[in-house]
């Protein structure tokens, strides 16, 4: 027998660990939960148990605008994840795996009988700049849907970590914290060298680099206007080859793409907020809200009425 959640199937109260929520299938489905525990400015640490008692399949969605970095930690069992757009990924016991999310809708899939459970780091935006480098987070906001970025059996070393943040309840937070970054740090490790390793931003020079961040300042602070490729050259001071060359050498993507990820990532929150589609047309620079209306929705894959209306 095989059955379907959808998403306003999940049951959300708070509970779990260090003020966390529980989002909890009902149990028509089987005993199927997930714990999330907030650790820091944009990581959270999410335990899930799932035995459901026939196959299972769970619609699943990225809530949020930006990319978000997922470390599974497999801890029993085993589940997959086949996205809207294609994509597949497996979560196996004893293994890692990394990916990342962008905009992505999909389904979570278990089989009848197994007992799977997870950890899982999840690194919102402002948690992957932070770690990643700035220039590694602009890469990655360029891609959409969901891309699995690599799997690794887990070190013996790690599972001592994994088995402290199982009962958190019986750790310091502090020491709840060091084991999660701990974990996020091996994880990361290839992403974070590679990013290293083709971070160009330090051939630039000092004072090119204040005019590139300047540029980058303007666009947060006046995206409600009609920002253009000239006006950011002569407002601080550079040549447009020299712009376009340097921007994108400095943060890994271009000043126009770069412009519509800040608009976007506004965008959402003001319509997560209440605000109607005209008044967040108007505040992230555009003039009509039909044009707004369409490239919202090619950017996230939803309308942006649907983020409105929860």
């Amino acid at each position: 027998m095989s059955s379907r959640a959808r998403s306003e199937d999940v049951l959300r109260i708070p509970g779990g660990a260090a003020g966390g929520t529980r989002a909890v299938l009902p149990a028509e489905f089987g005993d199927c939960w997930t714990e999330y525990a907030p650790l820091g400015e944009g990581l959270t640490l999410a335990h899930s148990l799932y035995r459901p008692s026939g196959d299972l399949t769970e619609e699943s969605a990225q809530v949020g605008p930006g990319t978000t970095l997922v470390a599974t930690f497999g801890i029993s069992g085993e589940s997959g994840y086949v996205a809207r757009r294609g994509a597949a990924l497996r979560f196996r016991a004893g293994h890692a795996t990394l990916a990342a999310y962008t905009a992505s809708a999909g389904e979570r899939r278990v089989r009848a009988g197994a007992t799977v459970r997870q950890l899982r780091l999840v690194l919102a935006a402002p948690a992957v700049e932070r770690y990643l480098g700035v220039a590694a987070a602009a890469r990655l906001a360029c891609r959409n849907g969901v891309e699995a970025l690599g799997e690794q059996t887990i070190p013996p070393w790690c599972r001592a970590l994994l088995q402290a943040l199982l009962v958190p309840e019986r750790v310091p937070p502090l020491e709840r914290q060091i084991a999660a970054l701990t974990l996020a740090a091996e994880v990361l490790r290839p992403l974070s060298a590679a990013a290293g390793a083709c971070d160009p931003s330090p051939r630039l020079d000092g004072p090119l680099i204040e005019k590139l961040e300047r540029a980058r300042e303007l666009m947060r602070a006046q995206m409600d206007r009609r920002l253009t490729i000239p006006y950011l050259c002569a407002t601080v001071g550079l040549n447009e080859q020299a712009f376009k060359a340097g921007f994108r050498e400095a943060f890994g993507v271009t000043p126009a793409r770069h412009l519509l990820q800040l608009r976007m990532q506004r965008a959402w929150t003001l319509l997560a907020s209440g605000a109607r589609v005209a008044q967040v047309a108007y505040a992230v620079g555009y003039e009509h809200p039909a044009n707004f209306s369409a490239a919202f929705a090619r950017y996230f894959g939803r309308t942006p009425k649907s983020v409105r209306g929860g």
